[in-house]
């Protein structure tokens, strides 16, 4: 079981995600921009595990979020999902902060798979 946090401004994408996540083990919080992803980040008291997070939201961006986490929270890994082309050649710079980027739509193995790969570490 791994604590994740789940940060995207879509709500139907937020609670499919957390449903899934919950339903394979893990525990799952979820927002709706990265500075409430930070505020969570900042507040938790056990880290989380893992970041999966949006890359176009208001307020912070997944971009600018990732930046932030492998900053200040460099054990928790980090895996994004965009429905955006241009955004995921974006977040592809930042292959030394973040394990992957996930196309919307995806499917619900889809992303399960690329959990469990980015927990694990693997490439």
């Amino acid at each position: 079981m791994a604590r994740i946090l789940v940060a995207d401004d879509e709500d139907p994408v937020r609670r499919l995600v957390v449903r899934a996540l919950e339903l394979h083990g893990h525990e799952a919080t979820a927002v709706a921009d990265g500075a409430a992803a930070l505020e969570v980040l900042v507040a938790a008291d056990q880290p989380y595990d893992l970041l999966l997070t949006d890359i176009v939201m208001p307020v912070m961006d997944g971009i600018a979020l990732a930046l932030k986490v492998s900053r200040d929270f460099p054990d928790t890994r980090i895996l994004m999902m965009t429905g955006y082309a241009e955004e995921k050649r974006r977040a592809h710079n930042l292959d030394a902060l973040i394990h992957d980027v996930v196309s919307k739509p995806f499917s619900i193995d889809e992303l399960l798979a690329a959990v469990q790969t980015t927990l694990k570490g693997e490439d």
